[in-house]
């Protein structure tokens, strides 16, 4: 990702960068790295250090990261020093401005180091990783896993793990419940028990909007889902068992010792004749994409408070209100927690998209050494400050423009109708001045310079021209490019203070589920257009 002022240049390199080792990222980050240099015109690869001739004199070499991820541009750097020369940190007495803009551009380039676990580089400096101030916009994937991992497991008695953000009156009706009761309904204590029944299908021709149909059927029927081949995690990227399974992206939907049984059970012929098993065979489309909501709780859609206006008409009710209100009951517990990679996905993105900004702040700070971190962390640090989210930049707004060949499923709108959107946030909230983008169409790109007034974050990958094919165009960008980083944009999505999207697509549809089941309800939803079934 990147941050782009309306006037930026583009660096107009991709090289490749952290594609093998994605789970591994936070503090065990272990990515292959891609320096771009540029002498005499000629694009250099695989540059990784840069000569420092003194300590007030050193060249700096761009890097990107491209494979996993879209391409970090001049806001990312790593330099190396020289020698057995001491890394020198300037405070903000100093006033120098030249030095000022180096010390952040060595603390980027250190915590850049640290992402990708490059020891060497602490060594060649002289110094520890324990020297360096938090990265306040990156997470210990590590160890923030082993304790999704360890919450998310059933043990008789256990606490229930919460995923959910912000009060009830900030998520849809009964969120807190129905996220707990679906929870306990996809992790039976008991998997060998003779009368549990399961619903075993593939993600390979499903999208998770089809998914959260099978989900609504298992509950009803009083099935466990347990979700099979994902064709979208069929990369080098995810590793081990994760390869081709939904759990190299988020948690497991059921857990490991219900799925060992499904899958052992599903090989008997008499299981599937008996019923104990079923697949999405099973079920007609119109079963799977708009069958019947769950009824165990009620009608909770029949009260949601209206927070999405469409030509400037807030939006009361609807034909699909059930609908709208379980899919993103169903998204949210698939998407609750996430994995290593993922969590690499996601500190790589904010590191590239605001690592200058988070190095600035942390500088302005003052002197950071007379602070250095300890070795053991306090209990509030440990028990209470570890829980927090990375910093982002605030107030966001994200904006998803979806062009190309949506035209055969709803009305397309012109970037100009969702930044009219924008702007009505921005009049309302005049504070809000930055756009998180994302689109599939390289004129939308190209059209944001015209707003000078706003800053945009958005990936660095090749995009849609003219009239080429979703399918197409991200045959082209291959399938792990093509999957992590929507992905990212739709999680950047989901956490944003605001949103303006087309309900009339799938994918901002889904985004508004997320953020209306994660405490972002009464900031609203300005859509270009209605969801085609309504």
């Amino acid at each position: 990702m990147v941050a782009k002022e309306s006037s930026s240049i583009s660096m107009k390199s991709l090289e490749r960068l952290v594609s093998d080792k994605a789970s591994k990222l936070g503090n065990s980050f272990p990515c292959q790295i891609c320096v771009v240099g540029f002498l005499c015109g000629i694009c250099l690869t695989s540059i990784f250090l840069a000569a420092l001739t003194s300590l007030g004199t050193f060249e700096l070499t761009s890097f990107s990261f491209s494979s996993v991820f879209p391409p970090c541009n001049s806001t990312s750097q790593v330099t190396d020093m020289g020698g057995d020369r001491k890394l020198k940190w300037k405070n903000n007495s100093e006033t120098e401005d030249d030095n000022d803009g180096d010390q952040v551009k060595l603390l980027v380039s250190a915590w850049d180091n640290i992402l990708l676990n490059n020891e060497d580089y602490f060594k060649k400096l002289g110094m520890n990783r324990s020297d360096l101030p938090n990265a306040p916009h990156l997470e210990n994937c590590e160890e923030r896993t082993r304790v999704r991992e360890r919450s998310d497991t059933q043990i008789e008695n256990q606490t229930f793990p919460s995923w959910i953000n912000g009060g009830d009156e900030e998520n849809y009706p009964l969120t807190r419940r129905v996220q707990r009761e679906i929870w306990y309904h996809q992790h039976p204590l008991d998997c060998q028990n003779k009368s549990l029944k399961f619903l075993v299908a593939d993600w390979e021709t499903l999208p998770i909007a089809g998914m959260t149909g099978l989900l609504a059927i298992a509950i009803t029927e009083n099935r466990v889902l347990v979700a099979n081949y994902y064709n979208r995690a069929d990369h080098d990227g995810c590793k081990g068992s994760s390869r081709g399974s939904w759990s190299c992206y988020f948690l497991p939907e059921t857990s490991k010792e219900c799925r060992k049984r499904a899958l052992e059970v599903m090989k008997k012929r008499e299981a599937w004749e008996s019923g104990i098993i079923t697949g999405k065979q099973n079920y007609s489309s119109k079963e799977i994409w708009s069958g019947r909501i769950p009824k165990l709780w009620g009608q909770p859609w029949s009260y949601m408070k209206p927070t999405t206006e469409i030509n400037g008409t807030l939006i009361s009710s609807h034909r699909k209100m059930d609908r709208r209100w379980w899919r993103a009951q169903a998204v949210r517990y698939l998407m609750r927690f996430q994995t290593e990679y993922t969590c690499g996905l996601m500190n790589a993105a904010r590191h590239s998209a605001f690592g200058k900004e988070a190095a600035e702040i942390v500088l302005s700070a003052g002197d950071w050494r007379k602070n250095k971190k300890k070795e053991v962390r306090s209990e509030i640090e440990e028990d209470v400050w570890s829980n927090h989210k990375p910093w982002v930049p605030r107030p966001m707004l994200s904006v998803h423009v979806r062009m190309g060949d949506k035209a055969c499923e709803m009305r397309l709108a012109a970037l100009e109708e969702y930044m009219h959107l924008a702007d009505r946030i921005r009049d309302r909230f005049p504070e809000v001045n930055r756009i998180w983008l994302s689109t599939e169409m390289k004129e939308v790109v190209e059209r944001s310079k015209d707003y000078a007034h706003w800053r945009f974050y958005y990936t660095e990958v090749a995009r849609q021209v003219g009239n080429t094919s979703m399918a197409e165009y991200e045959g082209s960008l291959g399938r792990e490019m093509s999957t992590n980083y929507p992905l990212v944009n739709f999680l950047m999505a989901s956490e944003a203070d605001f949103f303006v999207g087309a309900l009339g697509s799938t994918w901002c549809f889904l985004i508004d589920g997320m953020r209306n089941t994660g405490g972002k309800v009464m900031s609203g939803y300005l859509s270009v257009n209605k969801d085609r079934f309504w």
